[in-house]
């Protein structure tokens, strides 16, 4: 046998949409406080020591949190090739927005203490705020976007065509997925800082905090009830080789009131991630106004991925909708790489992620503790 038929090509397959399925959870997860507090900066703290202390609280994470959505756009890329063509030309205004957003960060992280002047310091902060508030928004946005059905076509040799525009992403029920994704990286923020400040900062993010949390379980809630009365799902309406080549064209799919619930309803175990989606946000609601400050991350973090993984689950087996042309949708068993592809990468991963996991929780354990505000003001141990 060959080594890479240990695996069915049906199971890799799955395992791969498992797998990114982490990757971004991942990402919301550790990078999302990061986006979440740069958002915060211009509310949470008033004077330059605050902000800084605010900055430094994820001075030394930063950086190393990227690395989740840089292994998703990895994982996109070579395990659903054509999801990768398809979102990256499709949405590539928005992907440029959200590049640009996170360009901001780091230059506003080494650059804004390089002068002293409170103007230059400002301007840097709602750099910062724009850095952390975009890539928010627009990961929502997108969400809400592929739930509906993006406006994509593929002819008989497999060449996309978009029928879309960017204005046309920024639809109601995309805005308000993108204005849940924003309240719910807010809260993640607010518990990070209620870890890692004392003072002014904690006790102001605490309050925003408990107000984006209650936010983030009734715009989920609504989103959930708009999903299941008010929108059409797809689904797919003939047999489809869950093992064979990767051709979106073998299929045949279409649209049905409720269509996005019909996994819930098929496997009721899945119910428990929409129940953390609700739980969640209410966790954290109450361990913030209870000052718990690492049961109100644990509660944030729960909330993510309650909220993520409702998602994936109601979209299952479909990855990429198509508006345009339903039967060309690319869903888990007809968009993805080789067998051999899949099989190489994931020894790979199972090689280098746990690396990963053990060096970031390493970084993390180290550096772990409050900001010193007396510490920022000498200059001695902080970064910026």
């Amino acid at each position: 046998m060959i080594l890479h038929e240990l695996i069915s090509y049906e199971h890799l397959r799955l395992i791969w949409w498992v797998l990114l399925g982490v990757l971004l959870i991942g990402f919301a997860m550790t990078d999302g406080f990061d986006l979440g507090i740069g958002a915060l900066l211009p509310f949470v703290a008033r004077t330059d020591v605050e902000r800084r202390v605010a900055i430094n609280s994820i001075g030394p994470v930063w950086e190393g949190n990227q690395v989740w959505l840089i292994l998703g756009g990895g994982a996109i890329f070579a395990a659903w090739p054509q999801l990768y063509a398809v979102s990256f030309s499709g949405f590539y205004l928005a992907m440029f927005a959200i590049l640009m957003a996170l360009i901001l960060r780091p230059v506003g992280f080494k650059y804004r203490s390089k002068i002293d002047s409170p103007r230059w310091r400002n301007g840097w902060d709602w750099a910062l705020f724009i850095g952390g508030f975009v890539p928010a928004l627009i990961f929502g946005v997108a969400v809400g976007n592929v739930l509906q059905g993006v406006p994509f076509r593929l002819d008989d040799t497999m060449r996309i065509f978009y029928d879309g525009t960017f204005f046309g992403l920024l639809n109601p029920f995309a805005l308000l997925c993108g204005v849940l994704s924003v309240c719910m990286l807010l809260t993640h923020g607010a518990a990070w800082l209620e870890v890692k400040t004392e003072g002014a900062v904690s006790d102001r993010a605490r309050t925003i905090g408990s107000v984006t949390a209650l936010l983030t379980l009734a715009l989920f809630v609504l989103a959930g009830v708009w999903l299941y009365y008010g929108m059409d799902g797809y689904h797919i309406t003939s047999e489809i080789a869950r093992g064979g080549p990767s051709n979106p064209h073998a299929k045949t799919v279409a649209l049905a009131p409720m269509a996005w619930f019909a996994n819930y309803q098929a496997a009721p175990w899945t119910l428990i991630a929409p129940v953390l989606g609700v739980v969640g946000p209410l966790a954290t609601f109450i361990a913030l106004r209870a000052r718990g400050e690492i049961s109100a991350l644990l509660c944030s973090n729960i909330a993510i991925f309650g909220v993520i993984a409702t998602v994936g689950v109601a979209m299952f087996p479909f990855i990429l909708p198509s508006s345009a042309d339903p039967n060309v949708s690319l869903t888990v068993w007809d968009a993805s790489s080789s067998h051999l592809t899949l099989f190489i990468m994931l020894v790979a991963t199972a090689v280098f992620l746990p690396i990963i996991l053990l060096y970031t929780a390493f970084v993390y354990r180290v550096l772990w503790g409050k900001v010193d505000a007396k510490a920022i003001e000498s200059g001695d141990s902080h970064a910026y």
